[in-house]
């Protein structure tokens, strides 16, 4: 397990510190497969994860689903044969938080 995935998320809301040029480094140390993307301004976690078939891709998003609830916080996941694009971002405050490198951790445990 990484140092990450271990923290505790903590609530958070639309006016919610985003994560710091500072922070965003050293959290993508512990998520290195992970990639930055923006849509609309908005910056987002996001990696795909392959499988060998759709059975196998469908458990993995069921299992991400299971953490995000846990967590009440949750992804966008697009499901496809052999393959699971996850993106975190927090909603609400239109970015990136803690949370969300949290939990992309996380989803990195469930893949292994």
């Amino acid at each position: 397990m990484s140092e990450l995935s271990e923290q505790q998320c903590e609530a958070c809301s639309w006016d919610a510190p985003h994560v710091t040029d500072g922070e965003l480094e050293q959290y993508r140390r512990d998520i290195p497969e992970w990639r930055i993307a923006e849509r609309d301004g908005i910056m987002q976690l996001e990696r795909v994860f392959t499988f060998r078939n759709f059975r196998q891709a469908l458990a993995f998003t069921n299992a991400v689903g299971e953490i995000a609830e846990e967590a009440g916080h949750h992804p966008a996941l697009l499901t496809e044969w052999g393959k699971v694009t996850v993106t975190w971002w927090s909603h609400e405050m239109k970015g990136l938080h803690k949370n969300d490198f949290i939990l992309a951790a996380r989803t990195d445990e469930v893949a292994k």
